[in-house]
């Protein structure tokens, strides 16, 4: 079965079962992700692939979807442990180099997370340039996905496109980290105002992080948060902060405390995986 995308319906479920799959197939190498994303989605796509960055660019005649890869195993964070947890701090800067007008133009006081900038960087250029060959080619709805790193990096890409005039239709992400403070989430929300829909799996952890503290984040998320609200498990990743509240200096995580309370993250894997964000697609679908 094809499944469709819904131009005019904005936060649509429908538009999130496709693209959940289209980040789901993401993580396929070339040659099957190819194949793939033809039978499932119907999409001729192809992957552009620069360090440790990967994205499929897929099209057809009504639609193009860049859908971006998360971590190299799609059923494990473990890579991610220095990004959200360890040096989360020192990693929230103002970008330079060729990436640095277009993200400072997020206003005084914005600041990113390194790790996702320097990822994004890296694919920039070819992706870019073939998303611009596409809509030269044939003008239609840009559509952006991807799951945890990938839903970074979809975010952030999306800021890019609309900063050289590119377009870009509606953004759905899956189980996404935090990609800067505050003062840049609101930027986001400002200019990409209606586009962005952040599907977030109560227990996944990952859409809490980054962090440095127990109590207070210095990380801010951009809207829409859609999710199935509070239910079995929703309220178990805030638990799961809160229990090592008590072990640490004014609520900093440091030291050993680092890997106790990313020990206890990791047990959660399940609920990030592309699985339960199917299965909450499914759910929500369900409600209408």
């Amino acid at each position: 079965m094809v499944l469709d995308l819904y131009e005019d319906s904005f936060g649509d479920h429908r538009n999130a079962r496709t693209l959940a799959k289209a980040s789901e197939l993401a993580y396929l190498p070339e040659d099957l992700g190819k194949a793939e994303f033809a039978a499932q989605l119907g999409l001729d796509a192809r992957l552009i692939s620069v360090g440790n960055t990967q994205a499929y660019i897929a099209q057809n005649a009504n639609n193009i979807v860049v859908a971006f890869r998360g971590t190299e195993s799609p059923t494990t964070f473990e890579g991610l442990k220095d990004w959200l947890l360890s040096d989360a701090v020192n990693l929230l800067i103002l970008p330079t180099g060729r990436l640095g007008t277009d993200f400072a133009a997020a206003g005084v006081g914005a600041r990113f997370h390194q790790g996702f900038i320097n990822a994004l960087d890296d694919i920039w250029l070819p992706l870019f340039s073939g998303v611009e060959d596409e809509i030269k080619r044939a003008d239609r709805p840009l559509w952006i996905t991807g799951h945890s790193l990938g839903g970074a990096l979809a975010v952030l890409s999306t800021w890019l496109f609309t900063r050289k005039f590119v377009n870009v239709h509606q953004v759905y992400t899956f189980g996404g980290p935090m990609i800067g403070n505050v003062e840049a989430s609101r930027a986001f929300d400002r200019e990409l105002a209606g586009k962005i829909f952040r599907y977030v799996n109560g227990p996944d952890p990952v859409p809490k992080l980054p962090t440095v503290s127990l109590i207070a984040n210095d990380y801010g998320h951009v809207q829409k948060e859609m999710s199935t609200g509070v239910g079995p498990g929703a309220s178990s990743s805030a638990a799961l902060f809160a229990d090592f509240l008590s072990r640490s200096a004014n609520g900093v995580i440091q030291g050993t405390l680092v890997d106790d309370v990313w020990k206890a993250v990791s047990q959660t894997v399940e609920a990030h995986l592309m699985p339960s964000y199917h299965t909450m697609i499914d759910k929500l679908m369900g409600k209408k």
